[in-house]
Parts: structure tokens; C-alpha cells; sequence
């Protein structure tokens, strides 16, 4: 099996592609203005590596650094809690302009909506960020984990009060799993991936997500470049992905960066499904075995497909030993580069990069999606340490798929 595969989309398209107006910067701003509202809110930091794109022959790299996101280490607080405010507001029938933390939280509103339980399923990060949303509303909040779930991810979700399960179930059946669990108890999933008859939650919080992007735009444009040219995006289910491809699409159109999607050999199921070109998403099955748990999703989300299918350069199939090359790479950053701690799903798309741009065997793949001296490419470390015993076997001792 190789290191590294690529796939060029061949059902991209400029005509008829999927809309993405949901994901522009208008949307953008009201969840900002939303996250805002929480105290711990400040925009993440966007480090410019211009030592590394020199050394791997780009014009410029640059990683927005998510481990700063509200003390929680990820990113994806940002679509739950989102997610949780546009539910309430519909239920409250007001406005999402007048909807805030401090509302939401305030003794009449907790009064007229009684007790609400927050459920779903996670690798660790959103079921983090979807039962640290319940704690700051003073809600409660049920998570289900899937089989080999980090102990120390389950351990920080059941700090915040919530109930956390882990299970002997894949992602995919663990999300399944939560689905039922909401349905017999009256809870409200809050879910990131999307399938028929289930749209409006998983919508919610791409928009959440696009929070960083608006952030990210923002803060590559106040560098006094031109924009980037690449955008790296990691996917599981593809909500990520998709949002920040739909943010910058949105904002750029015909002029919008190509995005390359990158996943793990062991759920790789948007490299599949752009392998197949027949148009339609291909699921992956198993346990998915992968030191990027947050990427190990086996079935893309109903929403995304469409964007990524019809707007996505291509995808990249990643052994772990590409992600713990990235991860090292951004620990130990060549002179003159600021460091950033990057987990296991946050630095895969780094070192992805990397890869493709140090070995011979990829001249095709750079060729085929344009990487050259004059690329600027934008990255996303989602995560930092949110496993941190794995985090120091990788980047300390050189474990978990060192070698190339």
C-alpha cells in the first residue's frame, strides 16, 4: 500500500455546481457574532511558515491554529454550539440577532424551555465542544463514543457534567446508535453529519464552522498577500470540508482556491467516491483503524457530497505516518517558523503536503493540482494535543506510523 494516493476529480464542474450561498460570509458573521458572545472567544491564530514553503518550494503556507479555540483544544465546538443556538432560537421564535450565550443561559429562557438534553456521537472533539455548550447553557448532555475512542477524550467530555458512553460500535453505527438514544428519550441529537430527513442540525453547523474561515480570510488578507491558491482540508464526514470550501467559494467564486481533500487510508471514502466518478458517495465499513480518530468517518454527509463532488480538486489516501510526519513537522518548525501543536487529524493535511512536495514519486499528483514555486496554500490544524499521550509517543519517541 502506498504512503501516499491521489485522485484528480473528474466531476468538477463551474456550471451547475452545488450552491453555497448558506456558507458565505453573511452566515459567516452571524455565528461569529454568536461565538463572539462567549467569554472565552478569540480569533485563532493564522501562522505564516515561510520558512517550510521556501524549503518546500511554495510562495507561501500558512496554518490556522485551532488548538486555541475556546480552552478546548479543536475546532469543533464552534458548529455544535452554533447548532444548539439556531434549535433554540426556532423554538424561542426569535431572531438569531437577538439570541446570545448570556440569553440563552438567563433564568426566563431556561424556565420556558425546561429541560433540554443535548445527544450525540463523536470520536472526541464535538461530543467535547456539544457537552461544553450544554455546561455553559446549563443543559445536559449524552455522548457516545465509538470503539477505541482515547479514554482521556471520554474523560474530558465527563468533566463537563455530560454522560459518556463508549461503545463496542464503529463511528458510523455509534451515530446511529446516539439517533435512537434521542428518539426514546426525547433528546435533541446534534449531530455533524447529514442523511435524509436529517438536514437542518448538520447544516447549522457547517455554518458554525465557518467561523474560522471568515476568521482565516480575514487574517490572510491583513498579510498583504494575494489569496491562497490551495486549501488542504482534512474530511471525515465532510462537514468541515465542505463549509470551508463553501465559505471561500462563496467569497471568491471562479477565483476560489483549490481544495484538496485529505483523509486516512482506513476512511477514505471521499477518495473513493472520487475514484469511482459515477457522481455518487462510497461508503467505507469496519472499525477504520487510524491515528486520525476525528477523520475516521466511513459514510460522507448527504450535505456535503454535492460540494465537495462538484467543487474539490481531488482527494488524497494518507497512511498515519503522513499525519505523524505532520505532526512533527509543526512541533519542531525549521529556524525562523513559529511551532504549533497539532494532533493526529490536525496535522494531516501538513504533512500530506509535505509529501507531496519532497518526493519524486508525486510529480504527477503536484502537476495535476498545480503545486509550484508560485502556490499559496492554506491549512487548518484542527486539533492540538487532545490525546496528549499519543501526541508525545508520535512527536517524542517517533511511534504510531514514524516511518515513511
Amino acid at each position: 500500500m502506498k504512503t501516499l494516493d491521489y485522485c484528480h476529480n473528474s466531476r468538477r464542474t463551474n456550471a451547475q455546481a452545488a450552491d453555497v450561498s448558506l456558507f458565505g460570509p453573511e452566515e459567516a458573521r452571524v455565528a461569529r457574532a454568536f461565538h463572539q458572545g462567549f467569554a472565552q472567544y478569540t480569533a485563532t491564530p493564522l501562522v505564516r511558515l515561510k520558512a517550510l514553503a521556501e524549503h518546500l518550494g511554495l510562495a507561501e503556507i500558512q496554518v490556522k491554529d485551532e488548538s486555541w479555540r475556546f480552552g478546548l483544544n479543536a475546532f469543533k465546538v464552534l458548529g455544535g454550539s452554533y447548532a444548539v443556538a439556531r434549535y433554540l432560537s426556532q423554538r424561542l421564535e426569535l431572531p438569531m440577532r437577538e439570541v446570545t450565550p448570556d440569553f440563552l443561559r438567563s433564568a426566563a429562557v431556561r424556565e420556558k424551555l425546561g429541560d433540554v438534553t443535548l445527544v450525540t456521537a463523536t470520536d472526541g472533539n464535538h461530543g467535547r465542544g456539544v457537552a461544553w455548550t450544554a455546561q455553559q447553557l446549563h443543559m445536559k448532555a449524552v455522548v457516545f463514543m465509538p470503539k477505541g475512542s482515547a479514554p482521556v477524550r471520554a474523560e474530558n467530555i465527563r468533566k463537563t457534567g455530560a454522560q459518556c458512553t463508549v461503545t463496542e460500535l464503529n463511528y458510523d453505527d455509534t451515530v446511529r446508535l446516539a439517533m435512537q438514544h434521542a428518539a426514546a428519550t426525547g433528546g435533541v441529537l446534534v449531530q455533524d453529519t447529514a442523511w435524509h430527513g436529517y438536514e437542518e442540525v448538520p447544516l447549522r453547523i457547517m455554518q458554525g464552522y465557518t467561523t474560522l474561515a471568515l476568521e482565516a480570510d480575514e487574517q490572510w488578507q491583513s498579510c498583504g498577500v494575494m489569496p491562497p491558491t490551495h486549501i488542504f482540508l482534512q474530511a471525515g464526514v465532510g462537514s468541515f470540508a465542505a463549509a470551508v470550501l463553501g465559505y471561500f467559494a462563496s467569497v471568491l467564486g471562479d477565483d476560489a482556491p483549490q481544495a484538496v481533500i485529505v483523509e486516512p487510508q482506513a476512511a477514505d471514502c471521499f477518495y473513493r467516491s472520487f475514484r469511482a466518478a459515477d457522481g455518487h458517495p462510497h461508503a467505507v465499513t469496519g472499525h477504520m483503524q487510524t491515528i486520525m480518530a476525528g477523520l475516521a468517518c466511513g459514510e460522507p454527509s448527504s450535505l456535503c457530497w454535492p460540494i465537495l463532488r462538484d467543487r474539490a480538486a481531488g482527494a488524497l489516501s494518507c497512511a498515519d505516518s503522513v499525519a505523524a510526519n505532520g505532526m512533527r513537522i509543526l512541533a519542531s518548525p525549521l529556524p525562523g517558523d513559529r511551532p504549533v501543536c497539532s494532533g493526529e487529524s490536525g496535522a494531516a493535511p501538513l504533512g500530506a503536503l509535505e509529501y507531496m512536495m519532497k518526493n519524486s514519486e508525486m510529480d504527477e499528483a503536484r502537476q495535476e493540482f498545480g503545486l509550484d514555486a508560485s502556490s499559496r496554500v492554506l491549512l487548518f490544524s484542527t486539533e492540538g494535543d487532545t490525546s496528549p499521550e499519543l501526541y508525545r509517543e508520535i512527536v517524542w519517541y517517533g511511534g504510531r506510523g514514524a516511518g515513511r
